[in-house]
């Protein structure tokens, strides 16, 4: 190892040591990312890690206090993607007008499209995190309660439009989130005969179904 914490002789010349940590991390979350997809995340060793990203253990600890930590990284990403992509949604002058039907099938859309862009962060962001420890169950916890919060925001305008019934939709958001999470782990597990479009329908289904909205005009 070099006194870089990486093996295979010194670093590209012209590279700060700032840039060399990050160029470090992110191999870090790049293998672990391949590994947790391949071997899981239970099954795969910091020093596994370590080996395959040809960066030394004390170089690991620097930059994350566990591999648990390190899962956490990989999920924080695929999940501040997938609400930054409904948030851009609701930006649209048209979808912040739009029916609440028109708003769920663009939000959805956006969502799918994003969490599902890479199928091995997908995995691991859906699969992979769970039963991975109490610190990572916190963070999903996180995540859930702000879509929680997000999703009885869209309940409140829809009432607020008379395109939902008025009443506590707490516990049916709950759920809503339960299902799907597990709608985009099943198609983690099986992204190869399932589509995304077929994803998508069956989230858009679930959405307006617990808001009591029609999934299409007329009914």
């Amino acid at each position: 190892m070099d006194r870089y914490g990486e093996s295979g002789g010194t670093p590209p010349a012209g590279l700060t040591g700032q840039a060399r940590r990050a160029r470090r991390r992110e191999r870090l979350l790049s293998t672990a990312l391949a590994l947790f997809t391949t071997r899981g995340f239970a099954a795969t060793s910091i020093e596994r890690i370590c080996g395959a990203a040809h960066v030394s253990i004390r170089a690991f600890y620097e930059e994350f206090e566990s591999r648990e930590a390190l899962l956490i990284a990989l999920h924080n990403d695929i999940a501040r993607a997938g609400m930054e992509a409904a948030l851009v949604v609701l930006g649209d002058p048209a979808v912040g007008s739009a029916s609440t039907r028109a708003r769920v099938t663009a939000l959805c859309r956006a969502y799918i499209a994003t969490v599902t862009a890479d199928p091995a962060a997908t995995r691991v962001a859906f699969v992979e995190v769970i039963g991975a420890g109490p610190a990572v169950e916190e963070h999903r916890l996180l995540w859930r309660s702000l879509w929680t919060d997000f999703f009885m925001g869209e309940a409140d305008r829809a009432v607020g439009r008379g395109e939902a019934v008025p009443r506590d939709y707490t516990l049916a958001v709950v759920a809503l989130i339960g299902a799907i999470n597990e709608l985009v782990a099943h198609w983690a597990r099986n992204h190869a005969a399932l589509s995304r479009d077929r994803l998508t329908d069956e989230m858009i289904h679930h959405v307006l179904a617990t808001l009591g909205t029609p999934a299409y005009e007329g009914k």
